[in-house]
């Protein structure tokens, strides 16, 4: 133990409840969404069927919600898309350098379990519309079954413009609306809420998509003391500076088995006689045929991405069907290599680990993290080197 004396509480009052800091906004008019004759969706257990879509879900203690056998209708053939999906992993390093923060690099996933943390959902506020809760059933760590009331949240939202045109030889406007599926939970991790969605387009796009709320991790400071790893949030209180990871694993089943994962990066033309102005510019296609060689990170200046196909099934123009990862928001971890959290969590160094499947890796970090000396999961599976079908992407960001 290391004791270095006390630290005067900071002088301001933290309470955030509307009893505290006096009442909410009351000039916003009603917002009312409404659906007379009830949703789109149609349910049977954990089965929906939405605009073409088909989509099995479940729920675990460690991953939350779990996508399984989604399938499109394609007039009067489904096609299956995927055939696993879930949150694999996620990781909250602190840079603060100095104990006991220095330790602060929670695995809220492998460590705590973001289903076991999952929320009661309430109607209006966390799922606004025509809702449809699910509740969870799992087990606590001594074997006891436990339910968690409304910890699924389904509805649909209008989502803007899906396709617009206006022919200006003739002034004629098309417009279609889009619509998407939202499938959704949200958990509580000490001090920080993070909300899970999973959207299903009319176009055929999944997303995922990570909210991050809550309150900040916060530590007392002397009277006029500043520290360079933190923000000073308020009079001798300061917020540390930290990130958020998160690892989705996905197992694709694009029309089936034997799926293959593409990279593809724009380069410029070479200047000649197939580019005389000096414009031209080709996505190059490479396929990604090993486990290390599928070890890869995004690139802004080739507008990087990459494509899982199924090279046996051809599309109306004679190529292969296929999905795009389309990459987002995103960072590299802050740590060093030879820090604690980067070998327990060796797949914050890259952005998309690609492997073959198998049925016990699950998990980026390994099935037990806590206090593991690491090189569990992704950085020790890749060192086999075999022929890549499941796919893994990190994400992160900085606050």
């Amino acid at each position: 133990m290391v004791d270095k004396g006390p630290v005067p509480l900071p002088p301001l009052d933290g309470n955030y409840t509307p009893d505290k800091v006096g009442p909410l906004r009351t000039d916003l008019k009603p917002l009312e969404i409404v659906q007379p004759e009830g949703p789109s969706f149609t349910i049977n257990g954990h089965e929906i069927n939405w605009q073409k879509w088909k989509i099995r879900f479940g729920f675990t203690s460690r991953e939350g919600l779990v996508l399984h056998t989604v399938s499109y209708l394609d007039k009067d053939e489904l096609r299956p898309i995927l055939y696993r999906a879930s949150l694999s992993e996620m990781v909250v390093p602190y840079g603060d350098p100095t104990a006991p923060v220095n330790r602060n690099n929670a695995f809220d996933a492998g460590e705590y379990g973001i289903g076991a943390l999952a929320n009661a959902l309430e109607l209006g506020c966390d799922c606004l519309g025509e809702i449809k809760y699910f509740s969870a059933n799992l087990v606590d760590g001594e074997g006891n079954a436990i339910v968690i009331k409304n910890a699924v949240c389904l509805h649909e939202e209008d989502f803007g413009i899906l396709w617009k045109h206006t022919d200006w030889r003739t002034g004629q406007v098309e417009v279609r609306r889009s619509r998407r599926l939202v499938l959704s939970s949200i958990s509580t991790v000490g001090n920080y809420e993070y909300g899970f969605f999973w959207y299903f387009y009319q176009d055929g796009t999944i997303q995922f998509e990570v909210k991050l709320t809550g309150i900040l991790h916060t530590q007392a400071l002397e009277p006029g003391e500043r520290v360079p790893y933190g923000n000073l949030i308020a009079p001798q209180l300061v917020a540390a500076h930290h990130q958020h990871f998160f690892n989705v694993r996905m197992d694709m089943m694009i029309d089936g088995v034997g799926n293959s994962i593409y990279e593809v990066n724009t380069s410029s033309m070479p200047p000649g006689p197939d580019n005389p102005y000096e414009n031209g510019f080709i996505p190059v296609s490479t396929q990604l045929t090993t486990e290390t060689e599928a070890v890869r990170d995004m690139d802004i200046r080739s507008s990087r991405y990459w494509k899982i196909v199924n090279p046996g099934k051809k599309n109306h123009v004679g190529d292969p069907v296929g999905y795009k990862l389309f990459p987002g928001e995103n960072a590299f971890p802050f740590a060093s290599d030879n820090s604690s959290l980067i070998k327990r969590a060796g797949f914050l160094k890259h952005h998309l680990w690609c492997t073959p499947y198998r049925a016990e890796e699950k998990y980026a970090s390994g099935d037990y993290p806590n206090q593991h000396a690491g090189g569990a999961g992704l950085s020790s599976w890749v060192q086999l080197n075999s022929v890549t079908s499941v796919t893994h992407f990190s994400f992160g960001a900085a606050a």
